[in-house]
């Protein structure tokens, strides 16, 4: 096939169809942490899409790890049972490899959804206490986390363990860590957030501790026939903050690990973080990690023209893409990238008839015939 984009990959042992993930996308509509009926149509629509993985959205490892209190959990025998119920109806008419993305938020915890301005909740109107490497707030005003102890790091560890095990038994395709953004482990890792003074603080080294033990205790219960990644942020995008030296060791420590892949982002950390934003600026932190390390890489920021997704795998910035807003506002995207670059992929027969007249054969074996 001459379009790299529609290409297959595979992810340590999981083969892909094409190179197009579904980013994770916060959707702030579960209940108590638990799939809703929402999450059945949002999920089932994005399964027909024809990209070659989707990630369900940051899925917290606690309630207390929720971004708000409408953020998807896998923390509890409801959660699995709804999520459960969720994929097996999607199931039934997609094979799309559905992995998800475990998270705890640390102290950007306790949120309102964006629609409603995002900002902490406090306790008094229902909002709960933070947990954090060091206690700083993320934002002038609000309140301080508590910094984790020994004790709650073993909770939180745990915590991630648990819910992979929940992962596997609803034989979800893969798991990423989230290691961005400004949560927790991002927490660990960014000196801006992280000013422990023990060996979970200070150097490098130390501030990899936890996150690389988190990856471990996952690896450990994760089965060894799925794929475990990372997603991490390259850059605070603040002077003195994490960088892409520093995420570059951290990959190298990872694929020694065993991770399977490396999904680059940035930023996150700080409100003071001064982005350059574009199409694709993402990019070049991946293609470096890509090249320094060896590993398959996602690569993210701003995807949204077929011929520059396959231009970046062709170039080898990046293994595959990832899409988010670009597949929200578009969800049949790989559809309209395939017709572009004339390639195929695979639909659904209920929409094989809908390819508009003189366009090129699109859908994989389709066909149809009426009296």
């Amino acid at each position: 096939m001459s379009a790299p984009l529609f290409s297959p990959f595979e992810l340590g042992p999981l083969k892909l169809e094409n190179r197009i993930v579904i980013s994770p996308m916060c959707q702030y509509s579960a209940l108590d942490g638990s799939a809703s009926a929402w999450h059945r149509t949002h999920i089932g629509n994005l399964s027909l899409s024809g990209a070659g993985l989707l990630l369900l959205e940051a899925t917290a490892v606690e309630a207390a790890g929720r971004i708000t209190p409408f953020c998807l959990g896998l923390y509890s025998d409801a959660n699995e049972q709804a999520l459960d119920n969720v994929l097996e109806a999607v199931r039934e008419y997609s094979d799309m490899p559905i992995g998800i993305q475990l998270c705890h938020a640390g102290r950007k915890a306790s949120s309102e959804p964006p629609w409603r301005g995002g900002k902490l909740i406090p306790a008094a109107q229902g909002g709960w206490a933070t947990y954090a490497p060091s206690p700083l707030a993320h934002n002038d005003g609000e309140a301080l986390p508590a910094a984790l102890d020994r004790a709650g790091l073993a909770r939180i560890r745990e915590a991630f363990v648990a819910s992979a095990r929940r992962a596997a038994r609803l034989d979800l395709a893969a798991v990423e860590l989230h290691f961005a953004h400004g949560y927790l482990l991002h927490q660990f890792l960014s000196p801006l957030a992280n000013q422990r003074g023990d060996e979970y603080g200070g150097s490098l080294e130390n501030r990899m501790r936890f996150p690389l033990e988190v990856f471990d205790a996952v690896r450990a219960v994760w089965p060894a026939g799925k794929p475990l990644g990372v997603r991490v942020s390259a850059t605070d995008w603040v002077d003195g903050g994490w960088d892409l030296t520093q995420t570059i060791d951290l990959a190298q420590r990872l694929r020694e690990r065993g991770c399977d892949w490396i999904d680059v982002s940035t930023g996150g950390v700080s409100p003071r973080q001064q982005i350059a934003v574009g199409p694709h600026y993402q990019m070049p932190f991946a293609r470096a990690v890509r090249e320094a390390v060896g590993m398959p890489t996602i690569g993210v920021g701003l995807i949204t023209d077929a011929q520059r997704a396959d231009q970046a795998i062709r170039d080898g910035d990046a293994d595959l893409v990832a899409l988010a807003r670009a597949i929200l506002w578009d969800p049949r995207w790989p559809w309209h990238a395939a017709a572009a670059l004339g390639a195929t992929l695979k639909a659904p027969p209920q929409y094989w008839r809908c390819e508009p007249r003189g366009a090129a054969r699109v859908f994989d074996g389709a066909s149809f015939g009426q009296r």
